[in-house]
């Protein structure tokens, strides 16, 4: 970590498929610092429904009960966990649901299931109290420095072209030309939820460090987030 030790917090927000994720993971190794990505979260409890073969538009009540009671922890991964491709890893109620929190039907309920005031005010709450257990903690989403924690040290807003998010997203598959056209129509969508929901949009928080990553490669980004933690270390 840069210089002494000091307590630390910092909030990553951004679009999705800017880079929140890869950039967090990697400010957390660099810092030695505790991660959260909130989104595991509500991929979580959409995972949940979609096992329980639960309505997102009609069970609300249901939904914010399995926020209310969701057992998750998020840890770094061990040495046999890496094997496919992952830092970090997920368990809910003690099952590893790393993988499964990336289904495609999960990937189709989370926005919906994150737009729902009460799931979010219940899972705000678990991330402000994970937050406070650590001396340094990264945590990413969609509203970490506007509602999460508006009082870290350093907020980040990451954002990029839609068509740069596209071809991101698309060459985790193929890469093809189709893939890429529905990469867009789902971060169109997405943008459209996260931005227009009536609790906690997506905004760029008063006083983040802003980054567009369209031209910039993940090494060049983490450099830039590097500098400003090293001038507000001193």
């Amino acid at each position: 970590m840069v210089g002494e030790k000091k307590r630390l917090m910092i909030a990553i927000d951004g679009t999705a498929g800017a880079g929140k994720t890869t950039i967090g993971q990697m400010l957390a190794q660099y810092l030695d610092c505790q991660y959260l990505d909130t989104g595991a979260m509500y991929r979580a409890v959409a995972l949940l429904a979609v096992r329980a073969g639960l309505s997102i538009t009609d069970n609300q009540t249901s939904l914010t009960e399995m926020a209310r009671q969701l057992d998750f922890v998020a840890r770094p991964a061990t040495p046999s966990e890496t094997a496919d491709g992952r830092q970090y890893t997920v368990l809910v109620a003690g099952e590893d649901v790393s993988q499964a929190l990336r289904d495609s039907q999960v990937e189709a309920n989370v926005s919906q299931v994150a737009a729902i005031p009460t799931v979010r005010t219940e899972l705000v709450s678990q991330q402000r109290a994970l937050a406070a257990q650590s001396d340094c903690f990264i945590m990413i989403g969609r509203d970490i420095g506007s509602v999460v924690l508006p009082q870290a040290d350093l907020k980040i807003y990451l954002d990029a072209s839609l068509e740069t998010r596209a071809q991101r997203r698309s060459q985790q598959n193929s890469g093809s030309n189709a893939q890429t056209l529905v990469a867009q129509q789902f971060i169109t969508q997405r943008d459209r939820i996260d931005s227009g929901r009536s609790v906690s949009p997506l905004v760029v928080p008063a006083g983040a460090l802003y980054i567009n990553t369209d031209e910039l490669t993940k090494e060049q980004v983490f450099e830039r987030i590097k500098t400003a933690i090293t001038d507000l270390l001193k």
